[in-house]
């Protein structure tokens, strides 16, 4: 991974957001930090707070060689169990960290009472904090997986924080263009052939196609995702290859590249 840019992605922990309680809001933030940083999201999970499914997914995510960011039930009470699935799924003990012990013991005192709350920072064997500005109770990463709560005051400085931290070599905000047109009386089925050359053409670009169901009948918007210069040429060339199939378009979003 220190050659190129990983995959990010998101697991969103909790019961409570599965039975419609609350609403989840970290996607979008998380969206919204990566796409400021020049990054993206690969993968999104929303699982409940059974200890064995939050053990198995991490020994998934930890397989692979994606950075996660996890949110949700890394307190001290009985329904938070991500501390102990994580050291699970890593099969390590899980220890007080030094430098979270350290950050309690600023907060509270010394020592730290009650003395439960020292299990705010019992972590897996070899994790390192991650500062928590709101009430300095830390967050822990460990393998490329950064585990916080799930508050979003707290998480979302969190996150921007490990972003920066751990990974501003990859950061660049200049990297990721984004344009799209919308082909008003287009199906899916008039654009298969040109969409399969596209791919071809240019395997470097994410190219998606949404259709839509209007009032006055079928549009279709067809997107490319990559670097800006090879997103205005290849836009221009399906706008272009649009025409050629007899259809008219129309900008739907359009990235700085066209605005030079």
């Amino acid at each position: 991974m220190a050659d190129s840019i990983p995959g990010f992605g998101l697991i969103v922990i909790g019961d409570e957001l599965l039975s419609g309680k609350r609403s989840d809001k970290h996607f979008p933030h998380l969206l919204e930090l990566l796409a400021e940083r020049g990054l993206e999201l690969r993968w999104v999970r929303m699982i409940s707070d059974e200890p064995t499914l939050i053990t198995r997914t991490l020994e998934e995510t930890l397989a692979g060689g994606d950075v996660v960011f996890s949110c949700g039930g890394i307190g001290a009470t009985p329904d938070d169990r991500t501390r102990q699935c994580a050291a699970a799924a890593l099969g390590r003990p899980l220890i007080p960290q030094p430098e979270g012990v350290a950050m309690l013991e600023e907060r509270f005192g010394r020592p730290v009472e009650p003395a439960h709350r020292l299990q705010l920072v019992e972590f897996p064997e070899g994790s390192d904090v991650i500062p928590n500005p709101v009430n300095q109770v830390p967050g822990f990463s460990i393998a490329h997986h950064h585990f916080m709560p799930g508050f979003p005051s707290m998480a979302w400085p969190m996150m921007a924080w490990v972003l920066d931290h751990h990974y501003s070599q990859w950061q660049d905000a200049e990297r990721l263009a984004e344009q799209a047109i919308a082909v008003d009386g287009a199906r899916e089925s008039d654009m298969i052939p040109l969409l399969e050359r596209f791919e071809r053409d240019y395997p470097d670009l994410r190219l998606s196609c949404l259709p839509t169901l209007r009032e006055d009948g079928f549009s279709l918007e067809l997107g490319l995702r990559g670097s800006p210069a090879a997103v205005g040429t290849a836009m221009e060339a399906l706008r272009g290859a649009v025409e050629a199939l007899g259809f008219d378009w129309r900008v739907v979003a359009i990235d700085a590249v066209d605005r030079d």
